[in-house]
């Protein structure tokens, strides 16, 4: 079983069985207490876990509170994203919307009537279906305890059932060789999503460079356009550039340049 498969399972079997010690996890997984700790050391330093004296549990509040953390922590800086969003976005009839709270912040924002958007999120859904002349489509999956969204492969299943003018998305975390998130499930249905839609714009605060996750999603030639609320880090878009090249096999005459929009 490969690091990132290892932890993603640590944390389903955390949301099942609230703690787990160390020995406990590595007799599991089959690998060494000494391999477990830096696993958990590592998901520490990622968010996904809180170390307790000889073993780990879920971060406090996992699941539905999470997204109100989320919508609250760099809560203006997904505000300006969502705003420089509202101007590059193109005409469309049928969208994908994902359930990050940037996402949802932009999705306040638009406007719906006559349009058809479809969603794994509860909270995006109810948001946009108080708009009168939306067409809201919810999809249905696995509602884990206290999660806000659905997931599994019937979710994947369905996605791959549309076709989309345009898909709405955040992410985790960006690098030059792409987005990350911090769970499969996520990264499933995005890479879904992307590969239904003719546009893909990501909208993202710029604390997204700073961070890392486990799960890489696609590599930033997938998007149309990434909004972000303000400049990218110095010499960035060459990076990702020449990361995409490299990731895509993809001669550089060829290779579409990233396009970043800051306001």
């Amino acid at each position: 079983m490969l690091v990132n498969e290892r932890q993603n399972a640590i944390i389903e079997y955390l949301r099942e069985n609230n703690a787990a010690t160390v020995k406990q996890l590595s007799s599991l997984f089959y690998v060494s207490e000494a391999t477990m700790r830096r696993d958990l050391a590592e998901m520490q330093r990622l968010g996904l876990i809180d170390r307790s004296h000889g073993g780990a549990t879920l971060p406090e509040g996992a699941g539905e509170i999470s997204m109100f953390v989320r919508v609250e922590k760099n809560a203006k800086e997904k505000e300006k994203a969502a705003v420089n969003a509202l101007n590059v976005l193109p005409p469309f009839l049928a969208a994908f919307i994902d359930s990050s709270s940037t996402a949802l912040s932009l999705a306040r924002r638009m406007d719906f009537k006559g349009k058809t958007v479809v969603t794994h999120s509860l909270q995006t859904a109810t948001a946009i279906s108080k708009q009168k002349g939306a067409e809201v489509i919810l999809l249905g999956g696995n509602l884990l305890y206290n999660m806000t969204s659905v997931s599994g492969s019937w979710t994947i299943a369905q996605i791959r059932e549309f076709s989309f003018d345009l898909s709405i998305t955040s992410c985790a975390a960006i690098s030059a060789d792409g987005t990350y998130e911090r769970s499969m499930e996520q990264r499933d249905i995005k890479r879904a999503a992307f590969s239904r839609s003719r546009t893909n714009i990501l909208v993202a605060d710029g604390t997204k460079f700073m961070c890392s996750a486990p799960f890489r999603t696609a590599a930033l030639s997938v998007f149309d356009k990434i909004v972000l609320d303000c400049p990218p880090p110095e010499n960035f878009a060459e990076k990702s550039a020449e990361e995409s090249e490299i990731s895509e096999n993809k001669k550089s005459e060829n290779a579409p340049a990233t396009r970043f929009y800051f306001g």
